[in-house]
């Protein structure tokens, strides 16, 4: 069971968890990734995340199903944001809800690595002294 988001409303830990609850799991694993002040030794002051909005979420469905078929995983919820940022912003929350801990922690670092490398997902950041584009796959 998969649930995929991409949004430019907040994004909610709490929600998340809600979703990735089942009484016959014993492992709740959660990654949140929040919008930090430096990057590349600059000052980042806001940025701007944008998607090819239905690519973005056949690649994300597609990933939650194949780390289904690698681990023992009851739930998935992968969601991101897009539009304008601020420092402090939730702008990815990866959960996987299995069995036993091993298998969500494994899953959850899979599924956040491969969503940096292969879902159609861009940042621009805004620093005091100019802006970049960064892309992290091809």
């Amino acid at each position: 069971m998969h649930q995929i988001l991409l949004s430019e409303s907040p994004l909610s830990i709490d929600a998340s968890y809600q979703y990735l609850q089942d009484s016959e799991a014993g492992g709740i694993c959660l990654f949140v990734g929040t919008i930090r002040t430096k990057n590349q030794n600059k000052d980042v002051k806001n940025l701007t995340m944008e998607a090819y909005n239905a690519m973005a979420k056949k690649q994300m469905e597609r990933i939650a199903t194949e780390a289904a078929e690698k681990w023992p995983i009851r739930k998935i919820t992968v969601s991101h944001r897009t539009g304008k940022l601020e420092i402090g912003d939730i702008a990815v929350i990866i959960g996987v809800c299995s069995i036993h801990r091993a298998e969500a922690f494994r899953a959850c670092e899979w599924l956040i690595d491969t969503l940096k490398k292969e879902v159609p997902i861009w940042k621009n950041e805004f620093y005091t002294d100019g802006s970049a584009w960064l892309v992290p796959h091809p």
